[in-house]
């Protein structure tokens, strides 16, 4: 079924959500959402080469090796899907923060490094991990990013303000020294065949160390009592363990993928809602991870071939599997790019109702729906959704 607008409010009135006091508590995705912030694609720029990244757009006007600013009519677009989005949210009764952009272009240092640019703030995702009542900032692994918690400080201030029940974490700052990579990680991974690339996933032998813990928010999946954290190009195993180490309470696991090329779980391992995940059908997960889902009683779902798919014109690292990028607004409504129709009737068919939302454009500037937003409230307490243990789970 599809839906356009549902509100509790009378025709062309928003809600307000100002009156209802402020409280960080999410568990998992699917609980109905009540506030999230919501990304910014202003400033975002082409980042410059690093030992974690390479861009490379020779057709595009940034071949390998250079960086800049995204073109102004990308930058145009992109923020009025992402405007249209907040605007959305808000008229469903969801408060909406946006993160302050800074100067992306600036070069950027430490004592022991400098960098030629950051990056932007599009993919709140990427950066911040609600876990009941804490917001989490990670690690990062781009030196391009090192700087990018700034654009969410006044957001937390105001959350630490508001809710004196909140817990605002930040994982160790990592030095991310020549150490922390290996630095001649890309000059030889993507001329190996697609099996030697899998073998190496499959025994994480890839571009980080473990130097020092090193992950990304979005590669931790939350299903209540149990975090799945996948290991990638952005997340090592040393960060898993800090993770598994900051959340005692919670069963902590460690997720290798079969995509090539591994980077954030949420376009592969998509929780729905209790019972029913969705996995993308290119990176499947580990055989011994779907039959612990399976004998919890999980249907797994593999999603559809995104059928529509056309990459934006330029400047996207995006794959077509953003598809499965989509964020729930409670276990039965899901918002999903609007061109993505057969993924849209697929979960349709599951009962969901689907909001179609414009966002194409935004991808280039880190991603999609789920990626540009990060939920600080939804309803709902801890659940533990896999009482049986099985294997190393």
């Amino acid at each position: 079924m599809y839906v356009t607008e549902q509100t509790t409010t009378a025709p062309g009135t928003t809600p307000d959500t100002t009156s209802r006091p402020v409280r960080v508590n999410a568990w998992n995705g699917w609980d109905p959402l009540r506030h999230v912030i919501v990304g910014r694609a202003e400033g975002t720029v082409v980042q410059a080469p690093e030992h974690a990244v390479r861009r490379d757009y020779p057709d595009d006007g940034f071949p390998l090796g250079t960086h800049g600013p995204m073109p102004s009519d990308m930058v145009a677009e992109a923020e009025e899907q992402l405007d249209d989005f907040a605007d959305l949210l808000r008229r469903r009764g969801i408060r909406v923060d946006r993160p302050t952009p800074v100067d992306f272009t600036r070069q950027v240092s430490t004592p022991e490094w400098t960098h030629d640019s950051m990056f932007g703030c599009m993919p709140p995702r990427d950066l911040l991990l609600t876990v009941g009542n804490e917001v989490l900032e990670a690690t990062m692994s781009y030196r391009s990013r090192w700087h990018e918690y700034l654009c969410y400080r006044p957001v937390l201030q105001s959350l630490f303000e508001a809710d004196e029940h909140m817990r605002w974490e930040a994982a160790p700052k990592p030095r991310l020294t020549d150490a922390s990579y290996h630095t001649g990680f890309w000059d030889t991974y993507n001329d190996l065949s697609t099996e030697e690339q899998l073998a190496r996933v499959r025994d994480y032998d890839l571009v980080l160390t473990e130097a020092e813990p090193l992950f990304d928010a979005a590669d931790v999946a939350r299903f209540g009592k149990d975090l799945f954290v996948q290991l990638s190009f952005v997340t090592n195993r040393s960060g898993y363990q800090w993770l598994k180490r900051h959340f005692p309470d919670h069963r902590v696991h460690a997720v290798t993928s079969t995509n090539t090329h591994p980077l954030h779980i949420d376009a592969t391992w998509v929780p729905l809602r209790p019972g029913l995940v969705l996995h993308c059908g290119e990176r499947l997960a580990d055989a011994e991870l779907m039959e612990f889902f399976r004998r919890n009683d999980w249907e797994i779902v593999e999603a559809v071939q995104p059928a529509s798919w056309e990459h934006p014109p330029k400047l996207s690292f995006c794959s077509p599997w953003l598809a499965g990028n989509m964020l729930n607004l409670d276990e039965n409504t899901l918002c999903i790019e609007e061109k993505e129709v057969r993924l849209a009737e697929q979960l349709s068919s599951y009962g969901f109702e689907i909001v179609p939302v414009p966002f194409r454009a935004v991808g280039p500037f880190g991603g999609g729906l789920h990626c540009a937003t990060v939920d600080i409230e939804r309803d709902g307490t801890l659940q533990d959704y896999f009482p049986r243990r099985y294997g190393r789970y």
